[in-house]
């Protein structure tokens, strides 16, 4: 099943690139052709949303306006690419 990615972020968000090149990096390393929704609007930036989790933290995305400086590494974009948690471990 293809994943739903998203990338939540605030307008004119500074590190909005740099999950945008990590994302596409990622997504051309596992050959993935998938379309990314990105969300503008009141939403802690950048955040990284694939399949209802965010990325760098493993959970469900958090309420709020604010400024992320955690952002998700290749590793953890992979591994939410390939369906695993964030210990390696393949989701049911």
């Amino acid at each position: 099943m293809t994943p739903a990615v998203e990338l939540w972020h605030v307008p004119d968000c500074p590190l909005l690139d740099q999950v945008r090149e990590a994302l596409g990096e990622c997504l051309r390393h596992s050959g993935l052709d998938i379309a990314v929704r990105e969300r503008e609007g009141g939403y802690p930036s950048p955040t990284l949303v694939i399949d209802g989790v965010d990325v760098a933290t493993g959970a469900p995305p958090v309420p709020g306006v604010y400024c992320r400086l955690d952002l998700p590494t290749h590793e953890q974009i992979h591994a939410a690419l390939n369906g695993e948690d964030r210990r390696g471990m393949t989701l049911a």
